[in-house]
């Protein structure tokens, strides 16, 4: 276990990994499975070691804001600062492809803190870096028409699986980007008109991102 761990947070030094390895809790879910919802008090943060979740807001009416998915090598920064501040979640996770995660225990946040310099590192990149991916969801909003946050959405999906095909209905699109399903069916079309997706079942295929 230890090799695959250093393998997937190659910055995390030997000694780090050994604690991780006796303190932490790996464990398995199922794409669909809410490991957290709004108004939960967490216990754990979370190291993805295989598959992606996906961290959002969810409205009173049910439509959810994407902020950004976590995949092998990172961690949640807000469930981070949650754990370590006692408070309650302030957005959801949700697993979308099956994940394997390692458990950290509450009480171990400050200790490795400042017992482990690359834990140290590792949380402050991770605040900088999420900070850094909300920042470019904010201005994606405020500042882009509907049809450009749309194409910033595809490379986003794009980009975190690495992939050219995007899996998702134009409802679930539409959910995401609180729009109706209407709309975002005919920006897709005016996009595969201009040669930028292929459009299939369930399914978009990204031709010239």
């Amino acid at each position: 276990m230890q090799n695959s761990l250093k393998t997937i947070f190659p910055n995390f030094s030997n000694e780090l990994i050994s604690v991780i390895e006796e303190s932490g809790s790996l464990q398995d879910f199922e794409a669909g499975t809410i490991l957290m919802r709004t108004g939960q008090y967490i216990k754990n943060t979370v190291l993805i070691t295989k598959g992606k979740i996906k961290i959002y807001r969810e409205g009173e009416d049910g439509g959810e804001f994407l902020m950004y998915y976590l995949q092998p090598g990172q961690a949640c920064a807000i469930s981070m600062i949650c754990t370590a501040k006692s408070e309650k979640s302030q957005i959801m996770a949700k697993v979308v492809e099956d994940v394997t995660v390692m458990m950290i225990p509450l009480q171990l946040m400050d200790k490795w803190m400042m017992e482990h310099r690359t834990w140290y590192e590792f949380v402050i990149e991770t605040y900088r870096s999420r900070f850094e991916e909300v920042l470019e969801v904010v201005d994606n909003i405020a500042f882009r028409s509907m049809d450009e946050r749309l194409e910033f959405y595809l490379k986003r999906h794009s980009d975190a699986c690495g992939c050219s095909e995007v899996n998702l209905s134009h409802q679930e699109i539409a959910t995401e980007l609180n729009t109706s399903r209407e709309v975002v069916s005919r920006l897709l079309k005016k996009m595969e008109q201009r040669g930028l997706v292929k459009l299939n079942r369930n399914q978009i295929e990204l031709l010239h991102f």
